[in-house]
């Protein structure tokens, strides 16, 4: 589900193509938390077969949230990037070894600096394939991390409930503001 209840752009600031739905059948969705949505969705619009990415909250208890309010730490939302893609150019697989390449997912309620419920990172999934392919994912990426000598994953797997566009400034804010805040480090561990 996608609330429409906040004014964004119709169209992504740096490929043009819709940043709300619907969307042509053949495209699918990935709801992704890995800290800071500016980074993150900088990350994903560059891979080629995504459509559109959107910043975004998600995971929370209170309906149509701001960016206020998720920072309060009382809305239960986390900082979320919705990206579109084409799974006949680019596999959700792919997505999400970006996704686990990113970030650091053994911080708990952070990433880097960045410190808060809003900062953690989780994979929303929107069907069973989904939850079955980031579970899989989750347990090869921790072989891979404790093979590093790293620690336990943190991230949550669960199934998306609503996917709540945040406002116009924050969509793809680093491409309007090359200069602004990234946060987004990986471990230096690659997914197998």
């Amino acid at each position: 589900m996608t609330s429409k209840t906040m004014p964004v752009p119709e169209q992504h600031f740096v490929n043009g193509n819709p940043l709300q739905g619907p969307f042509d059948s053949h495209l699918q969705r990935a709801v992704l938390g890995l800290g800071c949505f500016w980074g993150a969705e900088r990350r994903f619009w560059q891979i080629e077969g995504v459509f559109s990415t959107a910043a975004g909250y998600a995971g929370g208890n209170t309906p149509d949230p701001d960016y206020r309010a998720v920072c309060s730490g009382e809305t239960g939302h986390a900082e979320v990037i919705q990206v579109i893609f084409d799974p006949g150019v680019v596999s959700y697989r792919e997505l999400l070894r970006v996704f686990w390449e990113s970030h650091d997912p053994t911080q708990g309620m952070r990433q880097g600096n960045d410190v808060g419920t809003q900062y953690r990172s989780v994979i929303y999934t929107g069907d069973e394939a989904q939850n079955n392919e980031a579970l899989q994912s989750l347990a090869s990426y921790q072989s891979d991390l404790g093979a590093a000598g790293l620690g336990t994953i943190t991230t949550r797997v669960e199934a998306l409930d609503t996917f709540y566009y945040a406002e116009e400034y924050h969509q793809q804010y680093l491409a309007k503001n090359p200069a602004g805040y990234c946060g987004l480090g990986g471990t230096g561990v690659s997914c197998g």
